[in-house]
């Protein structure tokens, strides 16, 4: 028997779910999938989600009362709309009817001040949301801290091993394969920095991590506009 042609077979089109929908209606009004998570106060995965797993019905009226505003009120503020939307979002329901459980901080600081967050490609490509309440709760603790960037050796203004870039860290500089470099700015021994000002600097972002550290390597001379961060880590500890 020969083989059935499958060519001219076409695929329905796949119904989008209410979240997806007004996804679409806010990315037609301007707004990126990154925008959506950061106005829902979530990764940037979860909004693909909504198209790809059918997920992102907890968050329906929120981008509900959020696409109202924009529409009628002309409203494109991302934290304002954040802040609209937070009192939007309830948990989910699961199968049983329970409230679904929900998922404790990447990130914990010991009571000694002692804390360490880490995140990867793809965390930074939707602002490293999840360093967010590290660098809070170091501000409201009055603690210190350093972070590690990692980046092509091209973005970075002073060569490698440079006390001008970053003074007094012994570990300053760690070379990959891949042409890139890590870079660690701040540390115990030489004070770090106040995290109450980088958490102003993360607020003053919209809660976008990786872009508050960049415009501070940017403004201190360190990096390069163009350059992109792969990696960042963040560490706390309580002054002396």
């Amino acid at each position: 028997m020969p083989p059935r042609n499958r060519r001219n077979r076409t695929a329905a089109p796949r119904q989008l779910n209410e979240a997806a929908q007004l996804a679409d209606q806010l990315q037609r009004a301007g707004f990126t999938k990154r925008d959506i998570a950061r106005i829902i106060n979530r990764d940037a995965s979860l909004v693909s989600q909504f198209y790809t797993k059918n997920k992102g019905a907890a968050f329906v009226p929120a981008l509900q009362q959020v696409l109202a505003a924009i529409q009628t009120g002309g409203i494109t503020d991302l934290p304002e709309l954040a802040t609209l939307a937070s009192r939007h979002i309830t948990r989910r329901t699961t199968a049983s009817g329970t409230k679904a459980r929900v998922r404790s901080k990447a990130v914990l600081i010991t009571p000694t001040g002692s804390g360490t967050g880490r995140v990867g490609a793809q965390a930074i490509a939707s602002g490293s949301s999840r360093l967010r309440p590290l660098i809070a709760e170091a501000a409201q603790r009055g603690l210190r801290l350093a972070f590690t960037v990692r980046l092509a050796k091209t973005g970075y203004v002073h060569p490698s091993g440079s006390r001008t870039d970053s003074p007094g860290i012994r570990r300053e500089v760690v070379q990959r394969a891949d042409h890139t470099e890590e870079r660690s700015y701040g540390s115990s021994a030489t004070g770090g920095h106040d995290a109450a000002d980088f958490a102003r600097r993360v607020d003053a972002a919209a809660g976008d991590v990786t872009a508050a550290v960049h415009q501070w390597l940017v403004e201190t001379g360190r990096i390069r506009p163009d350059a992109h961060i792969i990696h960042l880590e963040v560490r706390t500890w309580r002054p002396r």
